[in-house]
């Protein structure tokens, strides 16, 4: 119940990473030099895909060139907020947009999960089944795959934002965190929580515990097969594959899990919460290029081809 002399929140005050002003502005330049950098990476690999007439074709590839326009969406929703914040005197942010920065950020955090199970799924049909594989992943079946990821990750957080959304915010209106995030929302959120907490955890738990588990199956009846299979070479080839994307997934549910798992919401969050959300937001995004696709040999043939194209045309 709210008290009389209690007024609704309209707005909330970001701390971010707080410090002095060599340590903000040490800040700034990192993020920025880190955001520009991760969205030309994750411009090339699109370009590559999309210019490559072999690549563009193979189900791999086109979950990977998606993937990278959803890492570039995905450090968009935080990152140009700090860098904002970093530079501005004044940290507030509206309720209407901390609720949407939410919305939209834990959507996407959602696809990235679905996607890296769909990419999961791919190797899996390729190693385990590599006869009924062009049948079964065909490119119609990979972009309603693809569909269906982005469809499910936004419509997955629907519920438990609008439930936190309408609870009362009375004061204080202080997040002590770098973004909108629902553990110190709640925090702030006038008590009976009722059942909000419990609905975002699970919400949280089936969304990431569950396609964490389909990961795992899947790249583990991989490595079961490979480890029967008796040509060296292409077994070098696809526990390369593997490794890469099982880096990927560790690097990216290592970070998650500490802090929404390890976490419940609700909980007070430290500067060691601070710095692995910083990870999971702007890092990962960062590293995740260089070990997927940037290290293929495809994908250097294919930057081989173009930059043999783009010589060419200098010279015309």
């Amino acid at each position: 119940m709210e008290l009389a002399n209690e007024t609704e929140v309209t707005e909330f005050i970001l701390l971010g990473f707080g410090g002095g002003q060599v340590k903000r502005l040490l800040l700034l330049l990192f993020l920025t030099v880190l955001y520009v950098l991760t969205l030309a990476e994750n411009l090339t690999i699109i370009t590559l895909v999309v210019l490559d007439s072999h690549l563009s074709r193979l189900p791999m590839y086109l979950l990977l060139s998606i993937f990278s326009w959803l890492e570039m969406c995905y450090m968009s929703a935080t990152v140009p907020r700090m860098l904002f914040d970093l530079v501005s005197p004044h940290w507030t942010i509206s309720f209407q947009a901390c609720f949407f920065q939410f919305y939209i950020f834990f959507s996407l955090g959602a696809t990235e999960c679905l996607f890296l199970s769909a990419m999961a799924l791919d190797r899996y049909l390729a190693i385990c089944h590599p006869l009924r594989y062009p049948q079964i992943m065909s490119q119609e079946a990979c972009c309603a795959l693809m569909a269906a990821c982005w469809i499910l990750g936004f419509l997955w957080n629907i519920v438990p934002v609008t439930v936190i959304s309408r609870m009362s915010f009375c004061g204080p209106n202080i997040i002590n965190h770098l973004l909108c995030d629902p553990g110190p929302l709640l925090s702030l959120a006038c008590p009976p929580l009722g059942n909000a907490p419990l609905i975002h955890q699970v919400f949280v738990n089936v969304m990431v515990l569950g396609n964490l588990f389909c990961i795992l199956l899947s790249y583990g009846t991989v490595v079961f097969t490979l480890m029967k299979t008796s040509n060296q070479g292409s077994r070098r080839k696809a526990f390369s594959t593997v490794s890469f994307h099982l880096v990927v997934v560790s690097i990216f549910y290592g970070s998650v899990a500490g802090v929404y798992l390890a976490a419940p919401g609700g909980e007070s969050h430290s500067d060691v919460t601070k710095a692995a959300t910083l990870f999971y937001t702007a890092i990962t995004p960062f590293l995740n290029p260089l070990i997927y696709s940037l290290r293929n040999d495809q994908m250097k043939e294919a930057a081989g081809k173009l930059l043999k194209r783009l010589e060419k045309w200098r010279c015309i």
